[in-house]
């Protein structure tokens, strides 16, 4: 397998993990942090523009899946690749929406 793939499978699984807080928020009309806020991460947006940041994750997130390669669910190596994108940018994102959500104990600031 081309390690190009593996690559593209991680950032894939990153990219779908991304848009489910963001189109959920979005969905639910509550506003939550994006890119585009001000200060970009920090502020709130809008629930329309979650929802328009989460379903262009969602695309890219599909386009680096399925459309790079060929993905096999039953690959090992593409299941562990894109599970370690989901993996890591779900820490990233509890670090950083726990510190406005409440999500970080004293100890881990």
């Amino acid at each position: 397998m081309n390690w190009v793939h593996c690559v593209s499978y991680f950032f894939g699984g990153a990219f779908l993990a991304n848009a489910v807080p963001h189109f959920v928020s979005g969905m639910m009309g509550r506003s939550f942090q994006s890119p585009f806020a001000k200060p970009p991460g920090q502020g709130l947006s809008s629930s329309t523009v979650n929802v328009l940041w989460g379903f262009f994750n969602l695309v890219v997130g599909y386009l680096l899946v399925c459309r790079v390669g060929n993905f096999d669910l039953r690959s090992a190596t593409h299941i562990v690749a894109l599970g370690l994108g989901v993996f890591f940018i779900g820490l990233i994102s509890a670090r950083g929406f726990g510190r406005f959500h409440g999500g970080n104990s004293p100890e881990d600031t």
